[in-house]
């Protein structure tokens, strides 16, 4: 029986597989995360997960949330829909993580199900004792690429004896509190986060190549921002295969690899016989690394961003621009030097090593605690390989969880970052609905609950029961949280403008100040309107006091007097008014005269002295008298 060409392909392409797990003396490291067991106390502890490859990890953050194991469709194959089952959680309630079992079906469908169903998460139990293993997206077809791509909340295996021990704890009707906890899985050692691409610039793999091409554009703009403060160290890197020396003559590994089988790529479509060769995929993904090294030496090594976005639009495998001319036109628009990149490519046809894909082939080895890259794409964040949705918002967090804590860059904390936990009850914070002010606040290392500030008054408190206005200023907010009623036109406040935040019934008023303050009836209580003559009438928050007949009612003494008697008080008092304001009129009168006669008759004493001896300030009067007789 023959073998078509298309197998033939899938054929050798696995055998570029094999020869990679055979040759290369590094391993696959599986990327995780903690999961601790808050209850029951006896499966209390942190237990190891593997994070999912797909779907959105909340690196940086952590997600509590409480463990159900279904009755039915415990696998998750199944629509859960068509058994009537929902995860979504009640107000008030923590989000529900599904365990479910592994087998029969794909692990995204599994996350697929259950996130219809309304989980927040997924811990999928392994059915044979074996070491944790990544949980990868199946090759996407028609049916598959739909669900794959909109897979938003995060999964992890869990250990086939841990699964038990959860599996046990939900049967006996425990209440089983977990929190997943991804903020140590991203070293986070200083203020420069350095991180790697592994990609490629094949454009015709089908979904994953179209949610890798998505992922450059839409992340572009952000990793330059990085770049070009200092934020980050970027580097690009393109996975390659060798043939087998036996083989370097054969047809397939001539249409697939450079440098006489040194450096292989798989055929674009699978298919020998029609389109572009795995060679064209080499000597692109090598024009691209040259990008890289020429824009780096002229100190803006992001413009590999553009070059390759642009790359992707005007000549896409479709269109049949595939090409070395097209690469010249876009190496040209962006003013790179075209001699520069051609001597860094080398010669693809000579029998020797070339040094940039030689160094891409030894990279792929796993160091220190990065495993092998064996995955594509793989995204490498602070020598940790990323898992999940390879999506700009989950990247970015992921690249943020690496800074170390206080020295995030501004686009860390933008909105696109937020984790939204907040809009599911609120993130479990205190909250004033009536003033819709709240403690929630969603960060890319997750949801905090802290006491906000509002039009500049600060809120006091623990931010999960309680948070109190504090300051001048605080009752122009819901009145400060104290009590305040509106009766008659009369509006009263139990609100105290002042830095304590103490809310105080009003005067005529008793309560707490906070939920209620109650009229006092000063009437009912004796306390006014206690004189014989009075009467005493009560109203909301004061009361009124009369006197019978022409009396008066004088309120800071609590009597009643003749109205006769307060008009003849009041005219004694406007007669002493009078006659003290003439006394003090004369005597200010009397104390100008003297002072002005006092003035006046020294005046006149010196005038006549004057006349008899001379003063001091006197010039002596020549005598010319004597001066006739000498």
């Amino acid at each position: 029986m023959g073998v078509s060409k298309t197998s033939k392909a899938t054929i050798f392409l696995g055998f570029f597989c094999l020869n990679l797990f055979q040759s290369v003396l590094g391993r696959f490291v599986v990327e995780k995360n903690s999961l601790r067991v808050v209850s029951p106390d006896d499966i209390k502890g942190t237990y190891d997960s593997a994070i999912g490859n797909f779907g959105i990890p909340q690196y940086g953050g952590s997600l509590p949330g409480t463990v159900v194991y279904p009755r039915e469709n415990r696998k998750g194959c199944r629509n859960f829909d068509d058994s009537g089952t929902s995860f979504k959680s009640k107000s008030g309630a923590m989000p529900t993580f599904v365990l479910v079992d592994r087998g029969d079906c794909f692990f995204a469908l599994k996350v697929w199900n259950a996130q219809n169903a309304g989980a927040a998460a997924v811990l999928v139990a392994d059915n044979v004792d074996e070491r944790l293993i990544t949980m990868d997206s199946p090759e996407a077809d028609g049916s598959s690429a739909k669900y794959i791509e909109n897979i938003t909340i995060p999964s992890a295996l869990i250990e086939k004896s841990f699964a038990e021990k959860l599996k046990k704890a939900v049967s006996a009707g425990e209440m089983v509190n977990v929190n997943l906890d991804w903020r140590e899985a991203v070293p986070h050692p200083d203020d420069r986060v350095e991180y790697e691409l592994w990609t490629s610039s094949n454009d015709e793999c089908g979904f994953k190549c179209d949610m890798l091409m998505k992922y450059v554009k839409d992340f572009k703009g952000a990793a330059q921002i990085l770049e070009k403060g200092g934020y980050t160290q970027f580097t690009p890197h393109y996975i390659t295969w060798y043939c087998p020396r036996a083989f370097t003559v054969s047809k397939q590994c001539k249409s697939q690899c450079i440098n006489h089988g040194r450096y292989c790529a798989p055929d674009p479509e699978q298919d020998f016989s029609t389109g572009y060769e795995g060679k064209d995929v080499v000597v692109e993904n090598l024009r691209q690394l040259c990008v890289f090294k020429v824009a780096n030496e002229t100190k803006k090594p992001w413009v590999w961003w553009d070059y390759v976005t642009d790359f992707q639009i005007r000549c896409p495998m479709k269109e049949k621009k595939y090409n070395k001319e097209c690469a010249d036109g876009v190496i040209k628009s962006l003013g790179l030097d075209s001699r520069k990149i051609e001597k860094c490519m080398g010669d693809p046809n000579a029998d020797e090593d070339n040094p940039v894909l030689k160094e891409e082939q030894d990279a792929q080895v796993g160091k220190g605690t990065r495993g092998d890259v064996t995955i594509l794409p793989t995204l490498v964040v602070n020598n940790r390989q990323y898992r999940g949705k390879l999506e700009k918002g989950a990247v970015l967090k992921a690249i943020c969880a690496g800074f170390e804590e206080t020295t995030e860059p501004a686009v860390c904390l933008s909105d696109d970052l937020e984790t939204n936990e907040c809009l599911d009850n609120n993130g479990g914070c205190w909250q004033d609905k009536a003033s819709n002010i709240t403690a929630c606040k969603d960060t890319f290392r997750g949801r905090v609950c802290e006491c906000p500030v509002v039009d500049g008054v600060q809120f006091k408190g623990d931010g999960y029961s309680t948070c109190t206005a504090s300051g001048r200023g605080r009752c122009k907010l819901n009145n400060g949280g104290c009590w305040h009623d509106t009766q008659d036109g009369h509006t009263y406040s139990a609100c105290v403008d002042n830095e304590e935040g103490k809310c105080s019934c009003p005067p005529g008023f008793k309560g707490d100040g906070v939920k209620s303050c109650e009229d006092i009836d000063e009437c009912k209580e004796k306390k006014a309107c206690q004189c014989s003559e009075c009467s005493c009438k009560n109203t909301w928050g004061s009361f009124e006091c009369s006197c019978s007949g022409d009396l008066l009612y004088i309120r800071d003494h609590d009597t009643c007097i003749s109205k006769r008697a307060r008009e003849v008080k009041s005219a004694w008092a406007a007669v002493w008014a009078i006659l003290i304001g003439l006394g003090m009129a004369g005597g200010g009168a009397y104390l100008v005269y003297k002072y002005r006669l006092r003035s006046y008759m020294d005046s006149e004493i010196r005038a006549i002295m004057a006349q008899y001896m001379p003063l001091d300030s006197q010039n002596e009067v020549p005598n010319h008298v004597n001066e006739e007789h000498a």
